[in-house]
């Protein structure tokens, strides 16, 4: 166990546990994926209440696991890793799904996967050299609550394409926006020095 105060000055109680609640979440945010693309599938591209449920509590999950490690006071290494690792594997398949119908555009596909091959690395290489993760910034966050919203108005709202364009823009621009401020972040983590938890 350790503390130390992060980059942006607060002081956040890091724990080496594994088995957290906060954790049993993160992971269970990924398990939805499948079910929900083999019902759509299954459905004729139907929504249908199990979708709709797995869909609500996917969503759900992902403010869940932050307010659960917080509650009980259980940030983890592993879930630094673990939340932000269940956030691109769920947006992976399920935007890929959506290209994969023409639904969504695979630029929009290719610019999320390259930002997040961008992040992953240089939490890599931060890994590598401090021996510890560096935990998700709020522009990061806003970022996938954005695409959120543009792949629901898109699975849900088919008709409401004046609304999916918007959707995908300001996404978009949260994504390369997030994606800037992870880089001057990891410069003053990598070249800087600077503490983080």
């Amino acid at each position: 166990m350790r503390e130390a105060p992060n980059i942006d000055g607060k002081k956040v109680l890091v724990k080496d546990h594994i088995v957290t609640w906060s954790n049993f979440i993160s992971l269970t945010r990924v398990l939805v994926v499948a079910p929900i693309i083999y019902l759509h599938i299954n459905n004729g591209r139907e929504i249908t209440w199990p979708i709709l449920v797995l869909i609500g509590y996917g969503v759900f999950s992902d403010y869940l696991d932050g307010l659960v490690a917080r509650w009980t006071n259980e940030i983890t290494e592993l879930g630094k890793v673990l939340d932000p690792i269940a956030d691109k594997l769920a947006a992976f398949f399920l935007f890929l799904y959506t290209v994969s119908i023409g639904w969504i555009p695979l630029w929009y596909f290719i610019l999320g996967v390259v930002r997040d091959l961008l992040i992953m690395t240089g939490s890599g290489i931060i890994k590598r050299r401090r021996g510890k993760v560096a935990m998700s910034i709020m522009s990061g966050k806003i970022s996938v609550n954005f695409m959120t919203f543009y792949w629901i108005s898109v699975f849900f709202f088919r008709e409401a394409e004046t609304a999916q364009t918007s959707l995908m823009i300001l996404s978009a621009m949260a994504m390369v926006y997030s994606l800037i401020d992870y880089i001057y972040r990891y410069k003053k983590i990598i070249v800087d020095g600077a503490d983080f938890n």
